[in-house]
């Protein structure tokens, strides 16, 4: 028997403590080849939460042929299930809309010297 889709809702407005866990792991998590976590560099575009504290991760990579690709989603996967609070993680890896420049934060731009 296939099971109920749960109800996902974004993680800040369902549970902003949690949120800002998850930001803080995903932070750990650099991409190996440019001194900025992945959070900064804007490879994160959401994130939710369902009643069961699983939390759904959708993401991108610089490029879809990052020689990185079979790692990176990987580690955010550890990073994010190493939350406390977060019982489980779904990974979705997407490429539209592609990366871009404008994804990444003040600092990440500062740490790569691009302002």
């Amino acid at each position: 028997m296939i099971g109920k889709k749960k109800e996902r809702k974004p993680l800040k407005e369902a549970n902003e403590e949690l949120f800002l866990k998850v930001v803080l792991s995903l932070r750990k998590v650099f991409d190996p080849e440019l001194p900025v976590n992945i959070y900064d560099l804007g490879l994160i575009y959401n994130l939710d939460v369902d009643e069961d504290n699983k939390v759904y991760v959708r993401m991108t990579l610089t490029a879809p042929n990052c020689p990185e690709a079979e790692y990176i989603p990987g580690n955010i996967h550890r990073a994010v299930r190493g939350t406390e609070g977060v019982d489980d993680v779904e990974i979705e890896l997407v490429f539209d809309p592609p990366w871009s420049r404008e994804n990444m934060s003040t600092a990440a731009l500062l740490a790569l010297g691009l302002i």
